[in-house]
């Protein structure tokens, strides 16, 4: 087998940890399989680097933090090599861009656009454990070096999984699967045995930290095979597959929840065509992703008032925006609420079972949680609430779907 393993920046965040990495990759190669890995930063390396670069100018230019910022997978790719060539394995470290991975010119957060595996496989073929940097790639013209964004090794890992054909793509991290919600809220959370791309994108999508979204899309299109797995025991994780019949007789296989969200809200809108249109289309071009979305038309039908969220990271850009925006639309006003957090209910098993939103919003009513907003998908449902019930209402759902009994 081929089996492609990431490790993230708590897996080498020392010398110690990169030799156990190096001790865990060296077991699998033991095992007969042909192994390449791909390494993140040392944990808080990023951040350094990104300080640095702020001492000396508080606007960096983007090219110049691709540079500064790969450096930190590359220390750990060589660091590694050498950890399981003192193993007595032969290793080699490659840079993202000697390993192949082209992207889009887009600096700081680039998307790959292909990725040839032939000096990968010729290395494997050979004998060798590959090490490869995450997080980063090359630019078609001119060469310039990229990086893909926040966690972007998972990534990385994937698309490094699709390149060779791997039979399995393990990404180790601090957590040993996917659980039904937040073990640190519902400590009676259960681990799942498995689950579907599409759960494990809305999971991601709506703040669980174990996976890097663009990293299950690409899964998803590609059909890798992805387990998630601890760094620091041997316990099985959680695989992302391919949706079952087993999947879908589960009808809701999570609880979700951002605390990243809030709600803005342009009052008196004239109820004209076009002007959502306009509104969105500017914060389309200032780059903010705009997630859930409710218009409310007044009696007379003269005005509306339009709220949306977007991340809370974005709010102050976003206020900026609309404010300029109502003058031009003779809207009311622009209002910000920064004291919300979105809650979702997760599950495939949703497109043929019914009452799962009824089920939700009892279950918030019943514990004195009031709806600001709601969003939908075939298998998820999502509320907006007052942030300070956020706990209350993860527990309270999570109980409510019998979540923590064994399915």
């Amino acid at each position: 087998m081929v089996i492609v393993q990431k490790y993230g920046g708590t897996s080498v965040a020392n010398i110690e940890r990169i030799k156990a990495v190096a001790e865990r990759v060296v077991r699998t190669a033991r095992e007969g399989h042909r192994v390449a890995v791909v390494v993140s930063a040392m944990a808080g390396e990023t951040d350094k680097l990104i300080g640095l670069a702020h001492q000396i100018s508080s606007h960096p230019n983007d090219r110049e933090m691709d540079i500064l910022l790969s450096s930190g997978e590359r220390v750990t790719t060589a660091l590694t090599a050498m950890a399981i060539e003192e193993l007595g394995y032969k290793a080699i470290a490659l840079t993202g861009w000697q390993a192949g991975i082209v992207t889009d010119a887009v600096h700081t957060k680039a998307k790959i656009e292909r990725i040839t595996g032939d000096r990968m496989g010729k290395a494997l073929d050979d004998g060798y454990v590959v090490v490869i940097a995450g997080f980063q790639g090359i630019t078609e013209e001119g060469g310039d070096i990229t990086t893909l964004g926040r966690g972007g090794s998972d990534l990385s890992a994937v698309a490094v999984a699709q390149a060779l054909k791997a039979d399995l793509c393990e990404i180790y991290t601090d957590v040993d699967g996917v659980y039904t919600t937040d073990p640190n809220i519902v400590p009676e959370a259960r681990k799942l045995a498995k689950i579907s791309y599409e759960e494990m994108l809305e999971m991601a999508s709506l703040g669980a930290k174990v996976l890097q979204t663009r990293s299950v899309e690409y899964a998803m299109k590609y059909e890798v095979p992805v387990v998630v797995r601890s760094s620091f025991n041997d316990n099985q994780g959680t695989l992302v597959t391919k949706e079952d019949a087993d999947m879908e007789n589960v009808v809701v296989s999570g609880i979700a929840y951002d605390k990243n969200q809030c709600k803005v809200t342009v009052l008196g809108v004239p109820d004209k065509p076009g002007i959502a249109a306009r509104l969105f289309k500017s914060v389309a071009d200032a780059a903010i992703v705009v997630d859930m979305i409710v218009q409310n038309v007044s009696g007379d039908g003269k005005s509306t008032d339009i709220s949306f969220t977007v991340p809370k990271t974005d709010s102050k850009k976003t206020l900026s925006l609309t404010e300029s925006l109502t003058k031009e639309f003779g809207a009311r006003g622009v209002s910000l609420r920064e004291d919300v957090a979105k809650i979702s209910v997760v599950g495939v098993g949703m497109r043929t079972h019914s009452g799962v939103a009824a089920q939700m919003f009892g279950c918030l009513a019943d514990h004195g949680i009031n709806i600001m907003t709601i969003s939908t998908s075939e298998i998820k449902v999502s509320c907006l609430i007052e942030a300070k019930y956020t706990e209350l209402a993860v527990r309270a759902l999570h109980q409510a779907f019998g979540l923590a009994e064994a399915a």
